[in-house]
């Protein structure tokens, strides 16, 4: 009997399954992995895929549909993403990086206020040390960033530098990242983009899932009055997820990040519907028409525009307002995106539980390194000297807070620790023995960004095309003494033995 189309499929999806089940299975979750491991044999990797067979079935599904170009499930996925943030938009792209060239050529469109556009030569204020494609768009369209110090107990901005950077009639924007799942000081922040009438662009590329919570007057004061969704309140504060407090934020679903898509990444339009067009614009070839992929005469009147010099009714899907790009990903990827989506929740936990293994079972070793701190905490707190009175909602319980009111809660990246000035090893020697010993472990990304061979060659051939306000001592401090291990949840509790262990063995032998 000749079987249909859907009976077909449905074989190959049940088989696709039960060869995931057998093949994959060093990529499951850490506390679901059966797989022996062998110290100093089996790499602990810093980051990686972390899947199952309901990806893998979803991909094969998709291809098996064989939309391939961005749709239904890139549709799908765009409103999850959206709705799990609390956002207005989600738009997906095929990068990270193209994510924040997306957000930053938005605000650049002609469509924006002629106050409010940014223009070449205006200026952007960043911080030093980071990924270089948070800074790279603002060089690639003509504006000027301005780079502040980092604090390198957090990894991010010095708050206290921002209005030395500001320059009247100049300064357009904040662009910056919550450095590797440890949100920025946004309170401060915001209201410094408040008090100029800045635009403020979240590279939450490393900190899908971290939440940020502001004294409910601070909040109200900036316009927030609600919690992400799926968020209790806690009657003191406005806690919302990183990603959800500028006018636009970015993410990664390259596969060390917090969702994977293989490659991917999104743009959020936060709560202003323009900005959805302008990024869709300069994410779609730079086209004026807004139709989804597939679909035709949305706005009723395809033949109907008049626009530049064009002829009065030029066919709208070819008609151009921005100098854009191709950066759509294909809908198989959308498609694992969802999946991952659904895992994000359990994702999350696994990054808090393995940097708090990480960082209990290495207090012993404060003579030798500087751990990072969330922002606004002040100091860790031992789990046996932790009390009721410590936990004050959200995950706070494992750290004293300064007296702002404020908290962050992680979704780390990576657990950074910096070797102190006196150690008697450097954080290359601890790399270079660690990678001996098959343990992942990477620099903070480009370090002190403008000692890097791109940026030292721009200041020779434009010493106009940024600028360095103060000292960049703590940028310089994370470039020349920190470094970072994994808590992706692929990671098992063998693995961060060994770890523990090589690195206690490492400080041993070189005291």
């Amino acid at each position: 009997m000749k079987r249909t189309a859907a009976e077909l499929k449905a074989e190959i999806l049940h088989l696709t399954r039960e060869f995931s089940a057998l093949s994959h299975r060093a990529n499951r979750p850490g506390v679901e992995q059966a797989l022996p491991f062998v110290p100093g044999q089996t790499t602990v990797p810093y980051a990686g895929r972390v899947f199952d067979e309901n990806e893998v079935e979803a991909a094969v599904g998709a291809t098996l549909d064989f939309w391939l170009t961005l749709g239904p499930e890139g549709e799908a996925f765009e409103k999850e993403l959206a709705g799990f943030l609390g956002v207005k938009h989600s738009l997906l792209v095929n990068s990270g990086s193209s994510a924040n060239l997306v957000a930053f050529s938005a605000l650049t469109s002609q469509k924006q206020s002629a106050k409010r556009r940014i223009l070449p030569g205006d200026e952007v204020i960043t911080v030093a040390a980071g990924f270089p494609t948070t800074v790279a768009p603002i060089v690639q369209a003509g504006a000027v960033p301005v780079f502040i110090d980092n604090d390198p107990a957090t990894g991010n901005l010095r708050a206290d530098r921002l209005e030395a950077a500001f320059a009247p009639g100049k300064t357009k924007a904040v662009m910056m990242a919550h450095a590797l799942g440890n949100p920025f000081d946004l309170g401060a922040v915001l209201e410094f983009c408040r008090a100029h009438e800045l635009w403020l662009i979240e590279d939450n590329c490393d900190a899908l899932g971290c939440t940020y919570s502001l004294p409910l007057d601070r909040a109200a004061a900036l316009g927030f009055t609600q919690n992400s969704p799926g968020i209790p309140s806690d009657g003191v504060s406005i806690t919302r997820y990183t990603g959800t407090w500028g006018d636009l934020s970015t993410q990664s679903f390259y596969p060390p990040h917090h969702l994977t898509m293989g490659e991917g990444g999104a743009v959020n339009i936060v709560a202003k519907p323009p900005l959805k067009t302008y990024a869709e614009s300069f994410r779609d070839w730079g086209r004026d028409c807004w139709c989804a992929s597939g679909k035709e005469n949305t706005c009723n009147k395809r033949f109907g525009w008049q626009l530049g010099e064009l002829p009065k009714g030029y066919d709208h899907k070819y008609i151009y307002s921005h100098l854009g790009y191709n950066l759509k990903p294909l809908d198989p990827q959308a498609a694992i995106g969802r999946q991952q989506l659904k895992k994000l929740p359990a994702f999350i936990e696994a990054r808090k539980r393995n940097w708090e293994t990480l960082r209990a079972n290495l207090a012993d070793l404060e003579e030798f390194f500087d751990f990072s701190l969330p922002t606004h905490a002040t100091g860790w707190i031992a789990p046996g000297a932790r009390t009721q009175a410590d936990d004050c909602g959200h995950g706070h319980s494992a750290f004293a807070w300064d007296a702002t009111g404020c908290r962050t809660d992680c979704s780390w990246f990576g657990f950074m620790l910096r070797v102190r000035a006196g150690a008697p090893f450097s954080h290359t020697d601890m790399a270079r023995h660690l990678e001996e010993k098959k343990i992942g472990n990477r620099m903070f990304f480009g370090g002190n960004l403008v000692r890097q061979p791109a940026f030292v060659q721009l200041r020779q051939d434009r010493p106009e095309a940024f600028r360095v306000v103060g000292e960049l001592a703590g940028a310089d401090e994370i470039m020349r003494r920190a470094l970072f291990l994994g808590t992706y949840p692929g990671l098992t509790p063998a693995m961060l033995s060994y770890e523990i262990e090589v690195i206690h063995e490492f400080v041993k032998g070189k005291r």
